[in-house]
């Protein structure tokens, strides 16, 4: 038994081919081909703005010995010094470390109701994450996540960078 194949020729005369659009994106928009699209020229960065005048709570400052606001690039590296620093408030409100080891880090404003917070948690908390924020050059916004037993609580801080170092103009615990 033999099968004849058909096969059927086509035959183009004349082949032509167009250019849809002198638009460069569109050869681009198919899903698959978006991984491969080129990427611009980096935009050069912007130099953040640091902030002019630091926290003062009310306090009155001879103008030759006001707190000078310090850029973020002067100050110490800022996750480590965040954890270590959160560190030692945990153990001071659970009444494990003397407030005084952090006051030269905190406003005395900051300071005294730490002194009075103190011991105030039945417990050491574990930090579970830091999450840090950096709005304007030398301020630092960093939410800590604590858990005390089976609760999870937050502590909300606050450093600026005054005077070629971090200082904490505040700390809440949630």
């Amino acid at each position: 038994m033999t099968t004849n194949r058909v096969v059927e020729v086509i035959s183009i005369s004349s082949f032509r081919i167009e250019k849809l659009t002198s638009a460069t994106n569109v050869d681009w928009q198919h899903p698959l081909l978006e991984i491969f699209r080129p990427q611009g020229l980096p935009q050069s960065a912007k130099p953040s703005k640091l902030y002019l005048v630091p926290s003062r709570f009310d306090d009155e400052f001879d103008p030759d010995f006001a707190p000078e606001p310090t850029s973020a690039r002067d100050l110490p590296e800022l996750q480590g010094w965040t954890e270590r620093f959160a560190h030692s408030i945990v153990e001071i409100w659970a009444g494990r470390r003397s407030p005084r080891q952090v006051e030269s880090l905190c406003h005395h404003r900051i300071f005294s109701e730490l002194v009075r917070q103190s011991g105030s948690q039945k417990e050491i908390g574990h930090i579970r994450k830091i999450h840090i924020q950096e709005p304007l050059d030398g301020i630092c916004e960093a939410t800590i996540t604590i858990r005390y037993e089976d609760r999870l609580r937050a502590m909300l801080v606050r450093f600026e960078g005054i005077d070629k170092r971090w200082l904490c103009t505040a700390l809440i615990l949630l």
